[in-house]
């Protein structure tokens, strides 16, 4: 198996045990092809560590997890001094299962770790080097991923946030895959049980990623030139400030998208990435899709649409079912106002999905279809 195929492997297994995940997975697989550091955020119970550590067991590499908290002391992450060598006036620390000695390291709650593991992790993230009192360690460290539930605010922290190369913001899986996500956690529980847990056999090396790190680095990136330093002009003209570091490193994640595409070459298409190198926060993020959207004319505008066309609608239905057994002709008519404006929006929606021929829009756009029709019969059944 080449290098590329045990790429979409390792993409494929690693996003088979969640529901609505896939795009965690991705961020993850660019991220360590990238060899960068990744930090995602959102809400408790969204899969983040579990999706780290699965990655880790696919490559078969060495992995530490730890949640941090302000009291946290330097040697709970690199390891207790070597006593007796302290008493020969060495400074060497136990770094046995600890991070020093990690491919691939997992931090909780990142962003409330002290002053003294701030700054060490700030030269660990850039240099990958941990400078230790009298000592300077190289560490194998391929990539941390750090998790928080907000993002930070305190100046303190700001450096080490801006060493993150990718920040992705984890929403909770939406109500239309309830039904699955329900499903894969029974499997999931029964596999715990009865097997010990899920399939964790490896699917690639750090050797592998070592070698597709290398084809990122020759990925010809000329073709998007040009595109790219207009969208850091856009993005300046909105008010999304881009430091001169996530610039440069935003081309290490565009190579990377396009070596999990099969391509040895950057073209357009792989430049939607951005979504994971520029945003600062929240709103920066649904800033950052609409520009993209518009700049390479993604899908994202139509989604963001149909979702709100889907919310509304879903209101109408809980504004109907409330007033059942309510019967006055004032109802009449505005049940018959309402269904001439879901007819409306039937077609607007019916617009959209031949505007865009992408497949999810396309998916959406029936849902939403299949709910207004939802609508229509119970108001019908009303006016009759």
């Amino acid at each position: 198996m080449d290098a590329t195929a045990k790429l979409r492997r390792f993409l494929d297994r690693l996003q088979s045990p969640f529901v609505g995940r896939e795009e965690e997975a991705k961020v993850i697989v660019l991220t360590l092809l990238s060899r960068e550091h990744a930090v995602l955020i959102g809400e408790p119970g969204t899969a983040k560590s579990a999706l780290v550590r699965r990655a880790a067991e696919l490559l078969n590499a060495k992995f530490f997890k730890y949640l941090l908290t302000r009291f946290t002391e330097p040697a709970e992450l690199f390891g207790p001094l070597d006593i007796k060598l302290l008493e020969e006036g060495r400074y060497v620390r136990l770094t046995q299962g600890k991070l020093p000695e990690a491919d691939i390291a997992f931090l909780d709650e990142i962003f409330k770790a002290n002053s003294a593991i701030l700054n060490a992790l700030n030269s660990l993230l850039q240099e990958r080097v941990l400078y230790d009192g009298f000592t300077e360690m190289d560490v194998p460290l391929w990539s941390l991923f750090g998790a928080s539930n907000e993002v930070p605010d305190d100046p303190e922290v700001e450096a080490l946030y801006d060493r993150f190369t990718v920040r992705h913001f984890v929403r909770p899986v939406p109500e239309d895959l309830w039904s699955d996500l329900l499903l894969k956690s029974w499997e999931f529980e029964r596999a715990m049980y009865f097997r010990g847990g899920l399939d964790g056999s490896s699917v690639m090396s750090i050797t592998d990623l070592r070698a597709l790190h290398e084809k990122v680095l020759n990925v010809d990136l000329e073709p998007i030139k040009g595109k790219l330093v207009k969208l850091f002009a856009v993005f300046e003209s909105r008010g999304v400030k881009v430091t001169d570091r996530r610039k440069g490193k935003s081309l290490k994640l565009i190579a990377a998208n396009a070596v999990l595409e099969g391509r040895d070459y950057a073209d357009e298409r792989d430049l939607i990435v951005l979504k994971y190198v520029i945003p600062r926060d929240w709103d920066e993020l649904d800033k950052v899709n609409m520009i993209l959207s518009e700049e390479l004319k993604t899908p994202y505008k139509y989604l963001k649409e149909l979702e709100e066309i889907r919310n509304n609608v879903r209101e109408v239905m809980n504004y109907v079912i409330s007033l059942q057994g309510v019967n006055s002709r004032y109802l009449t008519s505005r049940f018959k106002l309402i269904l001439k404006d879901l007819e409306v929006t039937k077609e607007k929606v019916r617009s959209m999905m031949n505007e865009c021929s992408d497949a999810r829009v396309r998916k959406v756009a029936e849902d939403v279809i299949t709910l207004i029709s939802d609508v229509e019969r119970a108001i019908s059944r009303r006016i009759k």
